[in-house]
C-alpha cells in the first residue's frame, strides 16, 4: 500500500494516486543513469543489472560495507586479512607530518616498515566499518505534532535523534549515529566498530603523491602515486579480518565496470534554487577570498626556509585543495544554463502542487519558508562564521580551548540537551583528539591568528566582544599574548581540564582558555539563531520537499550526499575535450615525460628514488585511470573495485568538470580520478623493493 508520510500523518490511497499522476505527468526531473552515492541498503539493481548485466546481491554488497574504512573525513579500505588498510596518502598527510621532524621529514623522504616492529603508531586516529544500518525513519519522525512550529519539529527530532544515539551505543557497544537523508524525508541509524590503534606502514614522497602540485590538483591525465598503507591493531597484534578487498592483479580495460565505496562529503542536487543562490552570492563568494587571503599568507611564511615550508605545508595543501574545489563549484552556479535547469525543475514542480489546492496547502509554501530563511541566515552569515565557526581565531590552540569550554559546560546537562558534538557518542573521539601528540609551532600559530584577527576587526570591529578583545592594538601583538600565554600544547594540563569540573575551567589563567571563555556567550546565541531562524526552516520544509520527489521516483532518487557510506558506479572511460581524445588511463612513462618536459624542477620534479630507478621500471605500466564513477571530497582514498569485489584502484581526486557534479552530474566529461592498482604494485616492487609488503597484498604471505 502507497502512504505519503507528511507532518500531520498520512494522506489517503486516491489522492495520493491523483497527485501522483499529475506531478508524473507535469514534473521531468532527468536522473542520469550512473548519477547517485548509493546507500548499501537500497541500491539501484535493477538498473545496474539492465545497463552492465551484473547483480548486485545483498551478499556482495555486504562484504564490501564491511570492507570499507572510514578515515577521518575521508575513505579506506581493508586490503589484506590482516588488517592492512589502503587510502591516500593526502588523506593520511596529517599523520605523516606528526610523524616528522626537521631532521626526519617523512613527507620528504617517505615510509617503508620492514617489519611488523617498524610501523609507526599515529595517536589520537579512528578508523570506523559500518557493520550494520536500520531504518529509524518512522521513529524520529513520530516525534513530531501536526500543530508544531519550525523550531519546535527540529527541536523534537533532535531529541529523539540523540535518544537513539545513546541507547543503541550503549546497547550494542557500537558506534551509533543517525544520518538525515532526502533533508529529513528519511533516517537511517549508522552502527560503526571503531579501531583506534592504526599504524603507518608504508608512504613513498610527497613529490610522487602530489606529482604537478597544485596546478594539476583537479585535471586529467594525471600522474600521481597517491597512496598510502596503515595497518589497524587490536589487542596489540594486527587486526584478524575476513571482510578485506583483493587485488586485482591484471587492473581495469577501458569500458569495464568498477564501483567505488567511500563516505563523500556533501552534494546539493536536492537543494533549492533560494539555496544555490545563498552559496552562489554570499557564501561561495567570502570562502574564495578567504581562502585566497590565507593561501597568500602561507606561501609567504612558506618562501622564508625549508622548515618554514614544511610547517605551513600541513595547512597549504588543504587550502589550495579548497579553494581549486570551491571555485569549481561557484563555477557551476554562475553557468546560467545549470541555474536555468534547476529554476525549471523547481518550477514544474510547484505549478503541478499548484494544481491540487490540497497539495497546496501543505506543500506550497515550503519554498517560500526556505527562501525567508536564507535572506534572514545572509544577515549574520559573518558574525556566524567569524565566532561560532571559529574563522576570526585561526589557530589549533582556539580549538582545543573551545573543546575543553564547552566539554566543561555541557559535562552536566542530560544527553539530548548538550550541544551535539558533545553528546555521548562523540565523547570519546573528541577526548582522543585531544589528548593526541601533534606538532605546534608557536611562530606560525601567531601569524595565523594575528591575520584572522586582523581580519575579524575589518569584518566586525564593531561589535563589543572584537573590542574587548583587539581594542587599538596591533594584532600582531594579540596574537602573541594569546599563544605565549597558553598551556595547552601540555598533554598533560588538558588532561586535568577534561577530568575536572567547569570551574576549573572559569576560575583558569590560560590566555586562550579565557579568550574561548569571552566570546562563548555571543557565539552560543549566533549558532542559536542559526538553528532557530535558518535550519530548522530547511529541516521541516526540505523534508516536505524530498518526500514528495522520494515517493514520486522512489529509490531511482539517490539522496545527497552526507559523510556517510555510500557506492557509485560507472565505467572506464575516456572522453573527448576540446575536440581532443583524452585516454582513460595514463602510464609511468607519461610521468617521466612530463617531468623531463619541465626540466625536473617543481612542481613536476621526481623524488631521487624514481630518477634512480627508472630503468628498473617497466613503463608500459598503467599508472592513472578515470571512470565515470560520480564522486566528491570525501571520496579520497574510495577502494574502486570491479565486479569480482578486486581493488582496481584507488580514487584520489575528479577532473576539473567533476566540480559542478556537486549540483548537476553529468557523465558527458564528469571523471574520477584513480591511482592503477598495477601502477601500485610497480612502484613498490621496482622502486621501493617492498616485496614483503607485496607477497600480502597479493595474499601471497
Amino acid at each position: 500500500m502507497m502512504m505519503l508520510l507528511l507532518k500531520g500523518g498520512i494522506m489517503k490511497k486516491s489522492k495520493v494516486k491523483v497527485f501522483i499522476f499529475f506531478l508524473a505527468l507535469a514534473l521531468f526531473i532527468p536522473s542520469y543513469a550512473d548519477e547517485g552515492m548509493w546507500l548499501f541498503n537500497m541500491p539501484p539493481v535493477d538498473y545496474i543489472k539492465a545497463k552492465y548485466n551484473f547483480t548486485v546481491t545483498p551478499e556482495w554488497l555486504k562484504h564490501v560495507q564491511l570492507s570499507s574504512v572510514r578515515f577521518g573525513g575521508a575513505s579506506s579500505s581493508f586490503v589484506s586479512p590482516e588488517g592492512l588498510v589502503l587510502t591516500n596518502h593526502h588523506v593520511g598527510q596529517g599523520l605523516i607530518q606528526n610523524l616528522s621532524t626537521a631532521e626526519k621529514d617523512l613527507m620528504k623522504t617517505g615510509f617503508s616498515a620492514r617489519t611488523r616492529e617498524e610501523e609507526a603508531k599515529c595517536p589520537g586516529v579512528e578508523l570506523w566499518v559500518l557493520q550494520e544500518i536500520e531504518d529509524v525513519t518512522s521513529r524520529v519522525i513520530a516525534a513530531e505534532r501536526p500543530d508544531m512550529t519550525s523550531v519546535e519539529v527540529a527541536a523534537a527530532r533532535d531529541k529523539i535523534i540523540a535518544a537513539i544515539e545513546k541507547e543503541y551505543t550503549e546497547k550494542t557497544g557500537l558506534r551509533s549515529s543517525v544520518v538525515n537523508l532526502y533533508s529529513g524525508g528519511m533516517y537511517h541509524l549508522y552502527k560503526y566498530k571503531v579501531y583506534t590503534d592504526v599504524r603507518l606502514v608504508f608512504a613513498p614522497e610527497y613529490l610522487m603523491a602530489f606529482f604537478g602540485g597544485d596546478p594539476d590538483n583537479f585535471t586529467y591525465p594525471r600522474f600521481d602515486l597517491d597512496f598510502c598503507l596503515f595497518r589497524v591493531y587490536e589487542n596489540d597484534k594486527p587486526l584478524k579480518t575476513t571482510h578485506y578487498l583483493k587485488w586485482g592483479t591484471k587492473g581495469p580495460r577501458e569500458g569495464d565496470l568498477v564501483f567505488a565505496s567511500g563516505n563523500p562529503g556533501s552534494t546539493g542536487r536536492l537543494l533549492t534554487l533560494s539555496q544555490l543562490e545563498f552559496l552562489r552570492d554570499t557564501n561561495y563568494p567570502f570562502s574564495i577570498a578567504n581562502l585566497q587571503r590565507r593561501r597568500a599568507l602561507l606561501q609567504e611564511y612558506a618562501n622564508k626556509g625549508p622548515e618554514e615550508a614544511r610547517i605551513a605545508l600541513r595547512n597549504l595543501f588543504g587550502i589550495e585543495n579548497s579553494l581549486k574545489a570551491v571555485t569549481g563549484y561557484q563555477s557551476g552556479l554562475l553557468d546560467k544554463k545549470l541555474m536555468e535547469k534547476k529554476a525549471n525543475e523547481e518550477k514544474e514542480l510547484r505549478e503541478t502542487i499548484k494544481k491540487n489546492p490540497e497539495m497546496e496547502k501543505e506543500f506550497g509554501g515550503a519554498w517560500d519558508e526556505i527562501a525567508a530563511a536564507q535572506k534572514r541566515y545572509s544577515t549574520f552569515f559573518k558574525p556566524l562564521l567569524f565566532l561560532e565557526r571559529s574563522q576570526g581565531f585561526n589557530t589549533t590552540y582556539f580549538g582545543v580551548a573551545r573543546n575543553l569550554v564547552r566539554m566543561a559546560m555541557e559535562k552536566g546537562k542530560p544527553n539530548a540537551e548538550r550541544l551535539r558534538e558533545f553528546r555521548d557518542a562523540n565523547l570519546e573521539s573528541i577526548k582522543r583528539s585531544l589528548l593526541s601528540p601533534s606538532p605546534i609551532y608557536d611562530e606560525f600559530e601567531i601569524l595565523k591568528l594575528a591575520d584572522s584577527l586582523a581580519q575579524l576587526k575589518a569584518e566586525l570591529g564593531d561589535m563589543i566582544e572584537v573590542k574587548w578583545i583587539i581594542g587599538n592594538r596591533p594584532t600582531q601583538e594579540v596574537a602573541k599574548e594569546l599563544i605565549t600565554g597558553t598551556k595547552l600544547k601540555d598533554l598533560e594540563i588538558k588532561k586535568k581540564y577534561i577530568e575536572g569540573k567547569v570551574e576549573d575551567i572559569y576560575l583558569s589563567k590560560d590566555a586562550m582558555i579565557k579568550l574561548a571563555l569571552l566570546i562563548d556567550p555571543v557565539s552560543r546565541g549566533l549558532r542559536t539563531k542559526y538553528e532557530r531562524e535558518v535550519e530548522s526552516f530547511e529541516i521541516k520544509n526540505g523534508a516536505l520537499i524530498a518526500r514528495t520527489l522520494f515517493k514520486l521516483k522512489g529509490t531511482s532518487i539517490p539522496p545527497d550526499a552526507t559523510s556517510s557510506l555510500r557506492f557509485s558506479f560507472g565505467a572506464v572511460k575516456g572522453y573527448v575535450e576540446n575536440g581532443k581524445k583524452i585516454p582513460f588511463q595514463t602510464k609511468f612513462a607519461g610521468l617521466y615525460e612530463k617531468s623531463a618536459k619541465a626540466g625536473n624542477k617543481p612542481p613536476y620534479e621526481l623524488p631521487q628514488s624514481f630518477l634512480a630507478k627508472k630503468r628498473a621500471l617497466n613503463l608500459n605500466v598503467p599508472l592513472n585511470f578515470v571512470a565515470t564513477c560520480d564522486s566528491i571530497g570525501g571520496n579520497s582514498g574510495s577502494p574502486v573495485i570491479n565486479t569480482k569485489g578486486e581493488v582496481v584502484g584507488v580514487l584520489f581526486d575528479g577532473n576539473i568538470q567533476s566540480l559542478p557534479a556537486r549540483f548537476v552530474y553529468s557523465d558527458e566529461l564528469n571523471r574520477s580520478v584513480m591511482v592503477h592498482c598495477q601502477g601500485i604494485i610497480e612502484a613498490l616492487l621496482k622502486v621501493y623493493g617492498a616485496k614483503t609488503l607485496v607477497d600480502e597484498i597479493l595474499g601471497k604471505k
